[in-house]
């Protein structure tokens, strides 16, 4: 029987140490880093690597979506920190979607497209 253990993507990162910044002010933890990639992850299901390489393209077509038990506290986590004036990113607040999801938008400093929400 074939089993799976763990998905994970990389994200591109245009200015390296500003998106591991970001990453680590947003919540996640870095595991490990190296001059190429960094390994962060959040609780026991999410994670992703982040890499020190950037295409444009790609990453202005990247979107991450993250379902969490209260997305109301990951908003309130997001303003504490200051993310959108301390990283110079875009966020747009929680709103419940007709898809069944309360969810909010962080932009990530190289422009990666995060949908953050919760089932409603």
């Amino acid at each position: 029987m074939l089993t799976s253990i763990e998905l994970k993507t990389f994200i591109p990162a245009k200015d390296y140490p500003l998106s591991q910044a970001f990453y680590t002010a947003l919540g996640f933890k870095p595991a490990w880093q190296s001059e190429e990639m960094s390994y962060f992850s959040h609780g026991e299901h999410c994670a992703f690597l982040l890499q020190n390489f950037y295409v444009k393209e790609q990453a202005k077509n990247f979107v991450m979506h993250m379902l969490v038990d209260d997305v109301e506290a990951w908003w309130a986590k997001v303003q504490a920190e200051n993310i959108a004036e301390r990283f110079g990113v875009r966020t747009i607040a929680p709103e419940d979607q007709p898809w069944g999801i309360r969810e909010f938008i962080v932009f990530d400093p190289s422009g990666v497209l995060w949908r953050i929400g919760q089932n409603i």
